[in-house]
């Protein structure tokens, strides 16, 4: 054998400042994606492949009194129509929401037992009755027109506080007033000893206004079913192959896992919306079944805004009670979340437990509670939205510190530095029954300011006040519990045309990961980044996961890669030993080398891997550093920041301008400080849209308004101001990278801020208070209801 000499470990740690951890390392995957290279689920065919098309209600509400399908059969190039009572003779079982959630008084959520085609009932508008298959998809098309569905239309509500009220239309018989869950959390007796003791108390009612999830690649699917092997094959864009194929074959096809084979490739995007199956996908792999040949579903932007799950939508009382210095005594928050028609995936979560857990971000606040309602209405099914729940719960709290501020006379930061949690004080035991196990939230906040220029902002004001203009400014904290513990995958493949092949449960919707998780590989085993590829959607290799979401992928599948390489290197001290006819104690790691202690010999861990694949070895020696490891549960953590936000308002339009943008946070180790950046710059960039022009808007029959870009507004290019970003992190001590989730932080750190900042510049005016989404008519009308008081 050749053993390689040092100056190999010397290039290998000359690559690691380059590619290693903390390095600013372009995307693998932009040259391909830019180019417009990528492979999306509508890109794939397959020979014979038929098309469907979906039949939707018309009706908000209303009995399924009978569907004619004779007509649509006839119809040229139709191969079947199908409707729910063909699925219910199938076996299919429903979509249910498996958290163990509970009611005030004990009783677990209330499951509405959704199924793949309504039978009885519609409840909202696009609620699907009947699909068509045909060879051609405008065959299929036409024929779902020919569909003739008889519903009897009955009252609606859209409103959850309305839905909840006794004489409300009732979308379940075994829900009463629509309520599926009455959730509570806190000691309410204390909460309310604390609001009787206290100084001040300061009260803001908030709507938090429904968005829809737009993402640009629209939901998909191509299905197909081998008769031999009894085997189904969906591909699909997921947020992760491996929970949503346990999910799909145990709960809604009922077979054996390694029945279903579950591909996802490139995916434009999710946002918590295609981490979950929808009625669509049985119908096809249904239809696949029964003809024998693939069957594709796309959807189309216009039925997306009916079937693709919603977020945020919820009405909230919130409370804080302070003492006479404006220390926080308690918070507390009730109202209503709108769960749609249906409860799926994880939506009841986001409107209440998440809320509870994120309220008390980076404040001592001894006391907390939380009443929400979430409630059923006759409107498009709800789930997880880019920071589910938590941009809302920091929201609530920031909107209520800047109200009790004014109020008691006390200045908005200084308000903030008498309540932030100490870095004396850490491990933090926070009121939502939390452990911040790191952060200094006074050095983040005190770091934003200096960026920002917070103390020249009253010259700014005065300048735009030369020119007509409105000027405001707000300062805002925030914190993050991200997803809760799960375990992870992390396989390291050494593959026999010299590459390294990471296989992980996560999955990359837009995050970037294959960099950043090279790096960490790159980090840990000196395997060349160059070298390393990632392969995250395919169920048949992706054996265990929970998929993307929450915030969850570099600490979690960081950690899976950090341990297997641990594993990887153990195997590789065993084989290396024997190779250079060492002791296994004599043999060291590091660079990406394997040399025996005190000399110069050595084996690159690619060498060695090699002569692994290509010599047998004894009983006793690993034949490869393969390694296929699961994680134990992965503790959540901490991301913090404070972001600073200034805005212009012209007063004659109600047109507001963000015209400064800072951002401080608090990740942790950074892996790539530059995808990290990209990262916040979209959760800011949703925020920007929540805060000033999505809102999804019914009228009073429950039919939808917002049903295209005609009608639903998104941020452009021009709406996104520059954003000035600094770190001040505190490693997380939960995980052996440090890492925190940054993924969610920007919607969480951009609403209160942007918000705050309108409102500080509304203040002159008398304006304490207005609801999202702040459009130009919302804003001017506010100002002309102002001066028509003073008048």
């Amino acid at each position: 054998m050749q053993d390689h000499t040092p100056s190999t470990s010397l290039e290998n740690a000359i690559a690691l400042q380059k590619f290693g951890v903390g390095q600013p390392v372009r995307r693998k995957e932009d040259d391909t994606l830019v180019r417009g290279k990528g492979k999306y689920t509508d890109d794939f065919q397959l020979p014979r492949q038929a098309y469907a098309w979906i039949v939707r209600s018309t009706h908000a509400h209303g009995l399924i009194r009978g569907i004619d399908t004779s007509a649509a059969k006839a119809m040229p190039g139709v191969l079947g129509v199908w409707t729910g009572q063909d699925l219910v003779a199938a076996g299919y079982g429903p979509f249910t929401c498996a958290l163990p959630l509970k009611s005030r008084d004990g009783t677990p959520l209330h499951q509405t037992n959704r199924t793949a085609l309504m039978t009885d009932k519609v409840r909202f508008v696009g609620d699907p009755v009947a699909f068509v298959v045909a060879e051609t998809l405008a065959q299929a098309r036409d024929a779902a027109e020919a569909v003739e569905v008889d519903i009897e239309p009955l009252p609606s509500v859209t409103d959850p506080e309305e839905a909840a009220q006794p004489g409300a239309p009732q979308l379940y018989d075994h829900i009463p007033n629509n309520v599926a869950l009455d959730y509570h959390f806190g000691d309410a007796e204390e909460v309310e000893a604390a609001f009787k003791s206290a100084a001040h108390v300061t009260k803001l009612d908030i709507l938090n206004n429904r968005v829809a999830v737009v993402a640009m690649e629209p939901r998909a699917a191509l299905a197909s079913y081998d008769s031999k092997t009894e085997r189904f094959t969906i591909q699909v864009p997921t947020q992760g192959v491996a929970a949503n194929r346990v999910n799909l074959a145990k709960n809604i096809l009922k077979v054996p896992n390694e029945k279903v084979h579950l591909l996802t490739a490139n995916v434009g995007g999710s946002f918590g919306m295609k981490n979950t199956s929808y009625p669509e996908y049985v119908c096809i792999l249904h239809a696949a079944k029964v003809l024998g040949r693939p069957v594709k579903w796309t959807d189309e932007r216009s039925t997306s805004f009916l079937s693709d799950s919603h977020g945020r939508a919820q009405k909230i009382h919130c409370e804080l009670a302070l003492d006479a210095d404006g220390k926080f005594l308690a918070v507390k928050v009730s109202g209503y979340g709108n769960l749609g028609s249906y409860i799926t995936g994880v939506a009841p979560q986001p409107l209440s437990l998440n809320i509870g857990k994120n309220l008390s971000s980076v404040y001592q606040t001894p006391l907390m509670s939380v009443d929400i309602k979430t409630v059923l209405t006759n409107t498009s099914h709800m789930g997880a939205y880019r920071g589910a729940g938590r941009p809302e719960a920091n929201y609530f709290m920031e909107r209520l510190i800047d109200r009790a501020a004014d109020e008691m006379g006390i200045n908005r930061l200084t308000l903030r530095k008498r309540n932030f949690i100490k870095t004396s004080q850490i491990p933090f035991n926070a009121s939502s029954g939390m452990v911040y196990d790191s952060g200094d939230f006074q050095g983040v906040f005190n770091k934003a300011l200096e960026i920002s220029d917070h103390a020249n902002f009253a010259k700014r004001k005065k300048e735009s006040r030369k020119r007509g203009k409105l000027r405001g400014v707000a300062v805002g904290s925030y914190l993050e519990v991200t997803a809760p513990p799960n375990v992870e995958l992390g396989k390291i493949v050494f593959e026999d045309d010299g590459s390294v092949k990471i296989i992980t449960g996560t999955l990359d919707y837009g995050q970037g990961h294959a960099t950043p998780f090279a790096q960490v590989l790159s980090d840990q085993l000196g395997v060349p980044f160059d070298r390393i590829k990632l392969e995250q959607g395919d169920s048949d290799l992706v054996h265990t996961g929970n998929g993307t979401g929450g915030s969850r992928s570099i600490t979690a599948s960081g950690m899976a890669i950090v341990e297997a390489s641990r594993l990887v290197i153990e195997k590789g001290k065993r084989a290396a030993a024997h190779l250079m006819e060492a002791a296994e104690g004599d043999i060291e790691f590091a660079n990406g080398q394997f040399t025996i202690a005190g000399t110069d010999r050595s084996i690159d861990i690619m060498e060695l891997s090699r002569r692994l694949r290509d010599g047998k070895m004894p009983d006793d020696v690993p034949n490869s550093l393969d390694v296929d490891h699961t994680t134990g549960p992965i503790a959540s953590t901490f991301p913090n920041g404070c972001h600073v936000a200034e805005v212009e308002i012209d007063p004659d339009t109600g047109v507001v301008d963000i015209v400064r943008y800072t951002g401080v946070n608090d990740f942790g180790t950074v892996v790539n400080p530059m995808l990290v950046a990209g990262q916040l710059h979209g959760g800011v960039a949703q925020g920007i849209g929540q805060a000033f022009m999505e809102h999804v808007s019914y009228d009073a029959n429950g039919q939808p308004i917002t049903g295209s870009f005609m009608d639903y507004a998104l941020p452009r290019a021009e709406d996104i101001p520059l954003m000035q970003i600094g770190d001040h992190p505190s490693p997380a001590t939960s995980n052996p990278l440090g890492t925190k989730g940054c993924g969610e932080a920007g919607c969480a750190g951009s609403l209160s801020t942007l918000i705050n900042a309108v409102l500080d510049a509304l203040s002159e005016l008398g304006i304490t208070s207005i609801d999202m989404p702040l459009t130009p008519e919302r804003v001017w009308r506010a100002i002309q209801e102002a001066k028509a008081k003073v008048a």
